[in-house]
């Protein structure tokens, strides 16, 4: 019975998005109350199955079934990502959201679809299931980031954000035939024991597929073009959706990077590179939500360090607390996008005096980034930086200079939107869309209980929270960070944004680019393969081609000359045999007709001759018949004495 409240979490809001994607404008008005509805019943299973603990299976292809199970990490990511879905659609059906997705009846249904996508990956027990949620899950996210079709840069904003996961998400295809080569099935658990060749292949798969769905170095670039997609879309999309799944998958397949060992380590340096290496592009950022795009690479950043580093625990509070955080964060950009028609920092100015509701949580929200006391990421950011410290003191600097970086681009924009309005601000509006000057109720709501989780799930990484989930989830227990590490930690982070608000912020020119990543892609992948497919095609059109027309004219030559010989020789026997054989037929004819027809006629004459000679004896006179006998007998006693 278990089983089937899983089936029905999954599939409620993948049949129900379906029905709304495929029911077009006749469903506009039903899309919301639809939405939110399967929104809440999947956020309450959701929160059931955290303590329940359902497993459903069924076979789907041969050697491998379609599992889905609730264990202890999925209890605790599963409830966030329903939530916050929620929370996020709750936004989006608000009056000030609803421009930006029209129609509503696709744009929920991508949204439930997207969210089935991911709760399946999270409850995910075998590779194919994986990689069906996976497969879902990057095509939705090239919808919905591209939702308003009709503008060419947000198609092609989602088609690069698409082609380069789906580039990355070969590697999990990768692993899937390796597990299947080396015997140990499909089976996520059963991973870690594959031989040490094959599973060295599969954690390589699954370390590239995941780093391109969590944006680390060096596939980074693609989340800087996602936002071109509806605040909504980048809400969830950034939180506890697709990006939060690729830490979440190092998470779960930790074990498998702890026995390469190669892996874990490459886990952990990724991790951490790109916590700093973005950190800094964050900083350079201009653009609102382009610094918040910049900010969730570098935040999972710290989920793939603990994912590498074994610190499952703190890397799963790190996710679940980031998400709500930047759930709140892009929600309330989205608001002023919608109020004031720009997410220029510079034209943010002031904002959130203008709407203290949002101000304040943005605040919170911001605070908690930048890792300060007692909200959610300061705790969870030293959960990990505390087992960095034990493994590698080069991995826990570069972790802590991330951590600061964290604060000062957090530090940026708090202080820029809480400043007091400049005098020609209002002359900076409208430049990218017409806005309202309004924030309804319905947008201000989530950011509050968003901004409450921002400050609360911070929990889940301190005592005594925290160590029933070290315990739920390791084996071994793990080093926890002491009262002062937490002090040092906070002060640090209110030092630099003391130093933010009082100089200002250093904005790189190498990072503001995102460190040239994306024409790193062009001129080290994207050439290189146009160049090939350009040889390919010179050689097709050169050799293949060639070749092709040279085989056709051969074999054109060759059809000439059977079709002569066929005439020369074949037809020419066939009409010689023809009129042999009418000749013989002549013949046979005229014999028929002048030997067998005149035999058969002479033979015919005969009889009615000897016919009629025979009726001439009988006359009917007896002394006629008597002679008869006479005459026979006496033939007869000649014919014996002559014999004899």
């Amino acid at each position: 019975m278990s089983g089937i409240v899983l089936w029905f979490l999954i599939g409620l809001p993948a049949l129900s998005g379906a029905v709304l994607c495929m029911g077009g404008r006749r469903l506009d008005r039903a899309a919301v109350p639809v939405s939110l509805g399967v929104s809440a019943v999947v956020a309450a299973l959701a929160i059931g199955t955290a303590f329940s603990r359902p497993t459903a299976t069924m076979p789907f292809v041969q050697g491998a079934s379609f599992g889905l199970t609730v264990d202890a990490l999925s209890a605790v990511v599963l409830p966030a990502v329903a939530s916050v879905a929620l929370v996020v659609l709750v936004f989006a059906s608000a009056k000030g959201a609803a421009r930006e997705i029209s129609p509503p009846a696709r744009f929920h249904g991508f949204m439930l679809l997207f969210t089935a996508a991911v709760l399946t990956t999270v409850t995910a027990t075998t590779l194919v299931t994986l990689l069906f949620a996976w497969e879902l899950m990057g095509a939705m996210s090239y919808a919905l980031i591209g939702f308003r079709w009709s503008e060419q840069q947000r198609v092609s904003g989602g088609l690069t954000a698409f082609l380069v996961t789906r580039s990355a998400d070969l590697g999990l295809y990768a692993a899937a035939g390796a597990a299947l080569a080396a015997g140990t099935g499909m089976e996520l658990t059963a991973l870690p024991d594959a031989p040490p060749g094959w599973r060295d292949l599969i954690a390589a798969g699954i370390l590239i597929a995941a780093l391109g769905k969590a944006a680390q170095l060096p596939f980074s670039f693609w989340l800087s073009r996602a936002m071109e997609g509806p605040s909504p879309v980048s809400a969830l999309l950034h939180s506890a959706a697709m990006v939060a799944m690729g830490g979440y998958l190092l998470l779960r397949t930790e074990q498998l990077l702890e026995v390469t060992g190669w892996a874990a380590h490459a886990a952990a340096w990724t991790g951490a590179l790109t916590a700093l290496g973005l950190g800094a592009v964050a900083v350079a950022q201009r653009d609102l939500k382009q610094l918040l795009a910049a900010s969730t690479a570098a935040q999972l950043g710290f989920v793939v360090l603990a994912a590498g580093l074994g610190a499952t625990a703190g890397g799963t509070a790190h996710l679940v607390a980031h998400a709500a955080t930047k759930a709140a964060l892009f929600l309330a950009a989205g608001a002023w996008l919608t109020a004031l028609g720009t997410k220029q920092l510079g034209a943010l100015r002031g904002a959130g005096r203008r709407w203290p509701l949002v101000g304040v949580t943005f605040a919170v929200a911001a605070l908690s980034l930048a890792g300060v006391a007692p909200l959610s990421l300061w705790a969870t950011k030293d959960a990990v930086l505390a087992v960095a410290l034990e493994e590698s003191l080069a991995l826990y600097g570069v972790g802590l200079a991330a951590a600061l970086v964290s604060a000062a681009y957090a530090g940026k924009i708090l202080i820029m939107v809480w400043r007091p309005m400049a005098a020609n601000t209002e002359d900076q509006y409208d430049t990218e869309e017409h806005g309202t000057r309004h924030i309804g109720r319905w947008e201000k709501a989530p950011l509050v209980v968003l901004a409450m989780a921002a400050a609360v799930l911070g929990a889940l990484a301190l005592p005594p929270l925290g160590d029933l989930l070290r315990t739920a989830l390791n084996r071994e227990p793990v080093p926890e960070s002491g009262l002062i590490e937490l002090a040092v930690s906070t002060v640090l982070a209110v030092i630099v944004i003391v130093l933010v608000a009082r100089f200002r912020t250093p904005e790189p020119c190498w990072a503001s680019d995102w460190l040239g990543l994306e024409r790193a892609a062009h001129l080290l992948v994207m050439r290189p393969v146009v160049g090939l497919a350009g040889l390919l095609a010179r050689f097709d059109d050169r050799v293949i081609d060639r070749g092709v027309w040279a085989s056709a004219r051969l074999t054109e030559a060759a059809a000439k000359r059977t079709a002569g010989v066929d005439d020369a020789v074949l037809d020419n026997a066939v009409n010689r045999i023809s009129i042999a054989g009418l000749r013989a037929a002549d013949v046979s004819a005229r014999t028929d007709a002048e030997g067998v027809d005149a035999a058969v006629e002479a033979t015919a004459r005969a009889a009615r001759r000897f016919g009629s000679l025979a009726r001439r004896p009988q006359t009917g006179q007896l002394h006629h018949y008597y002679a008869q006998a006479v005459v026979v007998l006496a033939a007869a006693v000649v014919l014996l004495l002559l014999v004899r």
